[in-house]
């Protein structure tokens, strides 16, 4: 077949009247074989060239259909399904504010938003906010939000520059149990980062009165500070694990650290290939084991030995501050940046509409 198309794209050079004829005919057969045109290895989405209505990306999730759910620093959330977009906002939905930093969805596939204004559960068509005043939750600013094994929510809430308010939140559905500096082991109750290791204990990057990453199985605690330890000093932003079972804590200003359960491995701009020491939400390992980090400069991918750096000037990022990461079932890497949202996969970017 590619031998059958070569000649017709021959003819069509050699024989002009015939070409128009002979064009049509290699669209259809290349349409019947599945041979196409190689499709871009970046493709990006802004303000001007798409429906997104922020550029400023900092939350990102992918529900069952695999459509993309996207949260704006400021001007609500979003979804995409590979062709069309919708926006909701204070304006049109019951969202308490357009500042939406986390996403997650429970088993039921309904969506949890973290917002800046408090917690919402949204099924498609109620939107039902919980918030200080009318629930448990110990702040109405949330940082992170995941789901453990037994479907309890756990939220972490706080803001990046605040010294007041914060904890950490746990949601049954019915009841709620709020763990904080004051009342639990957390070194800090500004809580950035939230990740569960394959034993199921749940772990906990804080800041502020202190900084520093929390083990917890439900009744012990476990802290780790570079008071204590050799955790990079700076708000831990970022946390995931290995197929070894290995974590990574993302700090911002003080590096990237492994921790195999009894050393730390710190990797920094001065040691390593990063291209900067700060990091915000950007942390995740892609089907080969690669690790990809956000920084304020690029993102990074490490393989255990070699680093690879993706930036302005020599990739199709939009901008070099990147916020937030996420992998999808096609293999595609979606990298939410303040200058848009961009995508990547190597070869050629596959999204869910074109295999409609």
């Amino acid at each position: 077949m590619y031998t059958i198309l070569s000649h017709l794209r021959a003819l069509c050079v050699h024989h002009r009247v015939f070409g128009f004829v002979v064009m049509v005919i290699i669209i259809l057969l290349s349409m019947t074989t599945g041979v196409s045109s190689q499709t871009p290895e970046w493709m990006v989405y802004t303000t001007e060239n798409s429906g997104l209505p922020y550029n400023q990306v900092i939350a990102l999730a992918f529900d069952a259909q695999d459509n993309l759910w996207i949260g704006t620093n400021h001007r609500g959330l979003a979804k995409f399904d590979g062709e069309t977009w919708a926006v909701y906002n204070t304006g049109n939905s019951g969202l308490p504010s357009d500042q939406v930093t986390a996403l997650a969805f429970d088993a039921r596939g309904t969506l949890w938003i973290g917002t800046g204004g408090g917690l919402v559960r949204f099924d498609g068509e109620t939107w039902m906010v919980y918030t200080t005043e009318n629930s448990g939750l110990p702040y109405n600013p949330i940082h992170e939000i995941i789901f453990d094994p037994q479907g309890n929510l756990w939220i972490g809430t706080g803001r990046f520059l605040a010294s007041g308010g914060g904890g950490l939140a746990k949601f049954d559905g019915e009841t709620w149990t709020v763990y904080t500096a004051e009342n639990s082991e957390l070194p800090g109750n500004q809580i950035f980062a939230l990740a569960l290791d394959p034993q199921g204990n749940i772990w906990i990057g804080a800041g502020l009165p202190v900084s520093g990453v929390a083990k917890f199985d439900g009744k012990t605690w476990t802290v780790y500070t570079s008071e204590n330890f050799e955790l990079p000093r700076g708000k831990p932003l970022a946390l995931t694990f290995d197929a070894q079972g290995n974590v990574w804590v993302a700090s911002y200003g003080g590096g990237l650290a492994q921790f195999d359960g009894e050393t730390w491995t710190i990797y920094n701009k001065r040691n390593s290939g990063l291209p900067s020491d700060s990091f915000h939400s950007g942390l995740l390992f892609d089907e080969q084991g690669k690790l990809w980090i956000g920084t304020e400069q690029g993102v990074a991918k490490f393989d255990g030995e070699s680093w690879m750096v993706h930036d302005k000037d020599n990739s199709g990022l939009p901008n070099n501050f990147i916020w937030i990461l996420a992998l999808d079932t096609q293999g595609n890497t979606w990298i939410g940046t303040y200058g848009g949202l961009a995508v990547y996969r190597e070869g050629g970017v596959i999204l869910k509409v074109m295999n409609k």
